[in-house]
């Protein structure tokens, strides 16, 4: 009756994984203001519960992908989802604000529930398999973060802050048992020990074609970084528009990246992974051209400027599980230590372009500021998806007939 799982899990098992590891980062958001109030800390401060836990999920992933391709998939998601419970009891019983961080902090390793799923779909199917189940269970990605404030909200306005906390402690909990039943192994493969596999770090940099899928993985992320950080401005500056209605158009690129997220799903496996990467980035980069060439003429309006980056979504929907699955091909037997790593670049690549945007955005200039860095990030990532064609291209020259 509670014997643990011995077989791959199924699809759903992974989507409530992922969705979970996604949650944690926003859905306490609303509660921000209340925690600074309640600790008596400077917002700044409180904020690197967000930053903070962010970075620290970007340095995890480096170890998480490496233990699971040592120790296997199932017993780092089991381990991961203990830390989060743990961690959240300790952020729910914090009476200042260096013990709620710490603690927060702690909550980190809930990171591999996605990272270390798209390892688990690596390793059960081929590449453009496993890019439609990837484009699955991106769309869990991307429509927990759009709800999850919202419920984060409602909690807070119900019971306080600390409520979001006993949500992650008791979602955390239903997910580790869902996990123990239905995730069995399936790095079958594990390597011989933790410090060999880390090393394979090297051969994976030295890997052209790896830099360039991450690299496309990176810089689309970083379209949508910027975004969250410049819609606020401009929102209260060029749009003159309420939170509540500001909350209710971000969403409008997440849902962009559920569509997107859903036609990878079915058409990734009948397609080449960079026939997905590329069509991806022109639709994001021809709304984007869209929206300045408005905002140009003289058109100012809620509908064109979010209507162009609901254009980004799609585009990172079509995007992200070709590049994901192609990151992890390059290498199979390091398909976790992949995995960490391009999800690593993907976080670091979000926060430059989000620190260049940051940097030049003003009350002046924030709408044009915004569209335009969203623009030269999804460029980048074009040019990287062209440069995995050309060394598909380049390999096809080459191979003996």
């Amino acid at each position: 009756m509670f014997h643990s799982a011995a077989t791959p899990p199924r699809l759903s098992t992974l989507v409530l994984l992922s969705a979970l590891s996604v949650v944690s980062l926003n859905m306490f958001l609303p509660s921000l203001s209340n925690i600074a109030v309640e600790f008596q800390a400077d917002y700044a401060l409180v904020n690197l519960s967000i930053a903070g836990y962010a970075a620290m999920t970007a340095m995890l992933q480096l170890v998480m992908g490496p233990l699971s391709d040592r120790f296997g998939r199932r017993l780092v998601i089991l381990a991961a989802l203990v830390i989060f419970m743990l961690a959240s009891l300790g952020c729910l019983s914090a009476t200042d604000i260096r013990t709620f961080l710490f603690f927060r902090m702690m909550q980190g390793p809930i990171i591999s529930g996605y990272a270390v799923s798209l390892a688990v779909i690596k390793d059960s199917a081929p590449a453009q398999k496993a890019a439609s189940l990837m484009g699955y269970v991106a769309m869990a990605w991307a429509v927990a973060p759009m709800l999850a404030p919202m419920f984060g909200g409602a909690l807070d306005e119900l019971f306080g802050w600390r409520a979001s906390f006993w949500a992650f402690f008791g979602l955390g909990g239903i997910v580790l048992g869902l996990c123990w039943f239905d995730l069995g192994e399936t790095n079958k493969t594990p390597s011989e020990t933790f410090v060999k596999q880390f090393r394979t770090y090297p051969e994976l940099f030295r890997s052209r074609r790896f830099w360039a899928y991450a690299l496309c993985m990176a810089f689309s992320t970083g379209a949508f970084y910027v975004f969250l950080g410049g819609a606020p401005l401009v929102a209260a500056t060029v749009l003159e528009i309420s939170p509540a209605t500001l909350g209710f158009y971000m969403g409008t690129i997440t849902a962009g990246f559920v569509l997107g997220s859903f036609l990878s799903g079915r058409f990734a496996a009948r397609q080449a992974l960079t026939t997905m990467m590329i069509a991806g980035r022109i639709v994001a980069c021809a709304g984007l051209v869209l929206g300045l060439a408005l905002l140009l003429g003289g058109v100012v309006h809620v509908a064109s400027l979010f209507g162009a980056c609901v254009f980004v979504g799609v585009g990172n929907g079509l995007t992200m599980p070709s590049s994901s699955a192609g990151a992890m091909s390059v290498r199979p037997a390091l398909a976790g230590s992949a995995s960490g790593l391009s999800g690593a670049l993907t976080v670091a690549g979000g926060a430059l372009m989000s620190a260049i945007s940051g940097a030049i955005l003003t009350e002046a200039n924030a709408a044009y500021a915004m569209l335009g860095v969203m623009l030269l990030s999804s460029l980048l990532g074009l040019a990287a998806a062209l440069y995995v064609l050309r060394l598909d291209r380049r390999e096809i020259r080459i191979a003996p007939s």
